[in-house]
């Protein structure tokens, strides 16, 4: 069962607005415009030497109607609860919601994220890509904020305990496209990818399964730790083999 106990339900006018926003969402001009921008994006980052050697793999896609149309719903219901406006149009959808374009970065250790920070901050500089928020990291361990603050990465709390690092970064184009790259370790995916299917587009109402959820994500930090200190293990003893 989904909870939505928190959420005010849409008006027939809320839905007529998402509807017209939707229907300028799915224009053939509209996803050839979001589609040249992923792709030249992921050119742009699969042919830097600098990044491949850092990373596992790179995921893309561009954000199903149906999924664009449940957040803009909650949005437009959140808004009406704190009293705020919903002004989210045509004219704006591409400013106002930055993950319309999505790429997900993902590398097997932690320690790799400094260079790959660094790879991707010369890739937006060489091709004209302006950050326009971030980079944050999103993460409840102490560990890792110790980490992610040292390198003067913004934190951000995780009360959900999703862990992940956001950049949003603008297209060079005209008309500005706005992508969401998210950078994370694969033992963070598999929790992302757990929760991702149990929890969207509304959370679960079980308690059992949101303290599995839970102890999941401790599961897959420690299971990040032991790979961390596998590869830390490998870095030391290729140092002393060294003349």
């Amino acid at each position: 069962m989904r909870s939505r106990r928190s959420m005010s339900k849409p008006t027939k006018t809320d839905r007529k607005r998402v509807h017209t926003v939707i229907a300028f969402y799915v224009e053939k001009e509209q996803q050839s415009l979001l589609s040249i921008f992923k792709n030249q994006l992921l050119v742009a980052l699969q042919e830097s030497e600098d990044l491949r050697k850092h990373i596992h793999s790179i995921k893309s896609r561009i954000k199903d109607p149906d999924h664009l149309r449940d957040k803009l719903i909650r949005k437009i219901c959140q808004a009406r609860e704190n009293g705020e406006k919903f002004d989210i149009k045509p004219e704006n959808l591409f400013a106002k919601i930055g993950d319309l374009v999505g790429i997900r970065i993902l590398h097997l250790y932690t320690h790799q994220f400094a260079e790959i920070d660094k790879a991707l901050r010369e890739i937006f500089h060489n091709h004209k890509y302006r950050i326009s928020e971030g980079p944050f990291a999103r993460t409840w361990d102490d560990e890792s904020r110790d980490y992610f603050r040292g390198l003067r990465i913004k934190l951000q709390k995780s009360p959900t305990l999703y862990t992940s690092v956001h950049y949003l970064i603008e297209s060079a184009s005209r008309a500005k496209v706005i992508c969401e790259i998210q950078v994370r370790t694969l033992m963070e995916e598999v929790w992302g990818e757990v929760d991702h299917a149990i929890n969207y587009p509304e959370p679960i109402d079980s308690i059992a399964c949101r303290e599995q959820i839970k102890a999941l994500a401790r599961a897959t930090s420690s299971a990040t730790r032991l790979v961390d200190s596998i590869f830390a293990t490998v870095e030391d003893l290729e140092r002393k083999r060294r003349p």
